[in-house]
């Protein structure tokens, strides 16, 4: 399409030759002279000099960079939105695979798509437009609402509650047990039994090889908006706040709370029982084991502030050299001490 015709699409000034053909969305370092690139970050200003793109999406205060341009107030956006015009994921045709099993007593919207060996349980509803590719797996009792997507091996354990517009990718187990044991006398553990079922709300998307586990009592949430990275293990009775970020490889212990706007980088090891105040950062590979007040940028291992944490890791390399001053001060100062005793006698 021309670039004046995407520029209609997504809402973006034009600058420029507006009949530049467009064929597809790439990174400076890639694009060629029939596609679109974005900058969005201008610490990566130097790279439009070389880029062969045959546009750009960028922020109006950047000036003309010698290229045609869409003008946005939000060029990372944008660029979602462009590339959205040039590929739309492949979705399948609705109906039942023959080969699905379907509980007669579940309930399935309209213009769903159940995919090769999915299994339905009983007392189930899922709302229109669900896409449920081959494998997944939906335990007795759940409520799913509309636009739903599960990947292939994603599992739903019984009466997960879930919203609209969720999005499961692969091999994502939401309602597994908690880790709950009670220690008897002899130093073995009994199972506790975990009643407490997980309620995804609206918006949600929780990527591949992810975990939610379901509470010992009352129930684990993941509110309104919020995505959830791979590799993620949410323990049993977390809340997880409208709109939080958590990245891969995180892990939050039973019945930590996460308010709004939390971003969590990879990493991340909670120790639960605690809570995460609004619009809290905390940076990878941090170690988290008390409440952290709203708006707090934290990192370490334990975590503290992530302005300190800078200066301290700026510190660390010196360490040996600084501790080998000290000894030799130590040293010096011993030999004066002896000097003053000698002369006082």
């Amino acid at each position: 399409m021309r670039l004046l015709e995407l520029a209609e699409r997504i809402g973006c000034a034009l600058r420029g030759d507006g009949d530049v053909e467009i064929s597809g969305v790439a990174g400076m370092e890639h694009a060629t002279a029939c596609q679109i690139t974005f900058l969005a970050n201008p610490k990566y200003a130097h790279k439009v000099k070389s880029t062969k793109a045959g546009a750009i999406i960028l922020h109006e205060s950047a000036g003309d960079v010698g290229l045609p341009a869409l003008l946005s107030e939000n060029p990372y956006l944008d660029f979602a939105r462009a590339l959205e015009q040039f590929y739309r994921p492949p979705r399948p045709e609705p109906g039942i695979h023959p080969t699905a099993v379907v509980h007669p007593t579940a309930e399935v919207g309209a213009e769903a798509s159940i995919g090769a060996y999915c299994v339905v349980g009983a007392g189930v509803r899922i709302g229109c437009g669900a896409v449920m590719y081959p494998h997944v797996v939906i335990y007795d009792g759940c409520q799913i609402g509309d636009d739903f997507t599960a990947h292939s091996g994603v599992s739903v354990r019984e009466a997960t509650r879930i919203g609209d517009r969720v999005i499961l990718q692969n091999n994502v187990v939401v309602g597994a047990d908690g880790y709950g044991f009670a220690k008897r006398a002899d130093g073995s553990h009994y199972k506790i039994v975990q009643s407490g079922p997980v309620v995804i709300e609206d918006d949600v998307e929780i990527q591949s090889m992810s975990n939610v586990d379901r509470a010992t009592v009352g129930e684990t949430r993941i509110r309104e908006g919020a995505k959830i990275d791979s590799m993620v293990q949410i323990g049993h009775a977390c809340e997880v706040g409208e709109r939080s970020i958590i990245c891969s490889q995180t892990g939050l212990a039973g019945s930590t709370v996460l308010k709004k706007d939390v971003l969590l980088a990879g990493q991340v090891g909670v120790s639960g029982h605690l809570t995460i105040h609004e619009n809290a950062v905390v940076y990878a590979q941090s170690g988290i084991g008390g409440d952290i007040e709203a708006g707090a940028v934290m990192s370490g291992s334990p975590a503290f502030d992530a302005a300190t944490w800078r200066r301290a890791v700026a510190s660390f390399p010196k360490l040996p050299e600084m501790v080998r001053a000290m000894r030799q001060l130590e040293k010096r100062l011993a030999v004066l001490e002896n000097q003053r005793i000698k002369e006082e006698e």
